[in-house]
């Protein structure tokens, strides 16, 4: 079973997706599909994502049940499924290969010419947007996987040419080291995902070994302002291309970012010593001026038309659950951010502050017990550039209460922290307190994002 690889098997076999409602598993759905391969799947609940899916074809089941698999010739799962999982285990009983979603995605990447691998702990989703919309301006017509809905493509994925395939390497579980990019960026290297790595070490390490894949004829693009991405290049034999706004010695920098007369974020960006061109975003942020930078120097280095890199670039408005706005209700407005570690939760929160006119509310959902237990402190400070922040419950995932951490652990640690665990009552406390030319943003990878929907739709 090991060894099964994807192309053994005919055009027309059947393959089972295990969590198929998730952002990578509908994508790669889609990518089989193209391939020739009949595909079904099951999820544990329904989601807009499971409808979509059983409306284009897909014969979707919801709830894990060994009865779901229809004699399938190969099962494809996600590392956040479970090993108990009863399709799982009838499949291995049945002697039925099953392959981890990474492995599958690994195998069919052998059939693209150029692929693009964007990792990092943070500004994975905004920077394979940001790359994608260049590589369509320049008409190449690229495979797209990213993790989040990008308007522009009407979801998460794209189907093209195999010339060029633009995807997200994810390094949870280490599901990276199944790609063998062309070219990679990373963006920066934290702490996270502590159920499985040990320490930032064990990190940085499988990050090395990442990078070790990277083919000898591309290049690794990285983030030189981030001491861990640094550090993960530092003895690489491989091409090393750097961006950064902290030193005029990179590769690729920016001079000057600061909100134009039109409110959109304005910069120079400098390539190898010279100014290439002045950058309009729509987009607000230090975070997102090194995400352009990063796929600027990515689409330069693969030979992108500076046109294209700057039309591409600034026709970027965001993408889905990405401070995405939701709507105003009386003069407040509604904002909506997928930001689950600290860091990431910091900057978003100044970086709404520069913006909004009046206070800024956060609404966070932090997203499993380990990350909340291992980032407690850390949570708690970033959450206090907000004027006033509402934690609500731990949203758990894939993980099960152990009775150790809880939402008022964090709000103990707080200045201006209040917790209320009911979605109903957070929308009144907001409502009833919040004035107009306020921010409020709902934060968490959960459903938090709910909260706001509530309140620009039921007010």
């Amino acid at each position: 079973m090991k060894n099964l690889r994807l192309w053994d098997l005919p055009k027309n076999s059947h393959i089972h997706m295990v969590g198929i409602g998730g952002i990578s598993m509908s994508a790669l759905a889609h990518m089989l599909k193209h391939f020739g391969y009949i595909v079904s799947g099951s999820d544990r609940t329904e989601s807009s994502s499971t409808q979509k899916l059983a409306c284009e074809g897909f014969n979707i089941h919801i709830g894990h049940n060994a009865e779901n698999l229809q004699d399938p010739d190969l099962v494809c799962y996600t590392a956040a499924i479970p090993k108990d999982n009863p399709e799982i285990v009838k499949a291995r009983s049945l002697g039925i290969p099953c392959l981890e979603r990474a492995e599958l995605l690994g195998q069919l990447m052998e059939s693209y010419k150029y692929p693009i691998a964007v990792a990092g702990t943070h500004g994975k989703t905004t920077t394979t947007s940001m790359l994608s919309l260049v590589f369509l301006e320049a008409g190449l017509d690229p495979t797209i996987l990213v993790g989040g809905e990008l308007s522009q493509i009407g979801g998460n994925y794209h189907i093209g040419s195999q010339n060029h395939l633009i995807f997200e390497a994810c390094e949870y579980v280490e599901s990276f080291l199944n790609f063998h990019p062309y070219l990679s960026i990373i963006t920066n290297v934290e702490e996270d995902h502590l159920d499985y790595f040990s320490d930032l070490n064990h990190i940085i390490t499988s990050f090395k070994k990442f990078t070790s894949l990277n083919s000898p004829s591309g290049c690794i693009i990285v983030c030189s302002d981030d001491k861990n991405a640094a550090e993960v290049v530092k003895d690489t034999q491989k091409k090393v291309v750097t961006f950064g706004l902290l030193s005029k010695n990179n590769d690729f920098f920016a001079e000057n970012p600061h909100l134009n007369d039109k409110g959109m974020t304005q910069f120079d960006v400098y390539a190898y010593g010279k100014k290439a061109t002045t950058l309009n975003l729509f987009v607000h942020g230090e975070h997102n001026v090194r995400n352009a930078l990063a796929a600027f120097a990515a689409a330069w280095e693969m030979g992108v038309d500076m046109s294209a890199i700057k039309r591409g670039l600034e026709s970027y408005i965001g993408t889905k659950r990405r401070y995405e706005k939701l709507g105003e209700v009386d003069g407040i407005k509604v904002i909506d951010d997928y930001a689950h570690h600290p860091t990431e939760i910091e900057t978003t929160l100044k970086s709404a502050k520069t913006v909004s006119q009046g206070k800024v509310w956060c609404i966070f959902q932090p997203h499993t017990y380990s990350r909340t237990k291992a980032f407690l402190a850390d949570f708690a400070k970033a959450l206090d550039v907000a004027d006033t922040t509402i934690v609500t419950d731990i949203y758990p995932a894939r993980e099960c209460f152990d009775g150790t951490i809880h939402s008022c652990d964090m709000v103990r640690l707080m200045k201006n922290g209040v917790y209320i665990n009911d979605f109903g009552a957070i929308k009144r406390y907001v409502l009833k307190n919040a004035k107009k030319g306020d921010t409020i943003i709902t934060m968490g990878a959960g459903d938090v994002f709910k909260i706001g929907h509530l309140l620009i739709n039921e007010n």
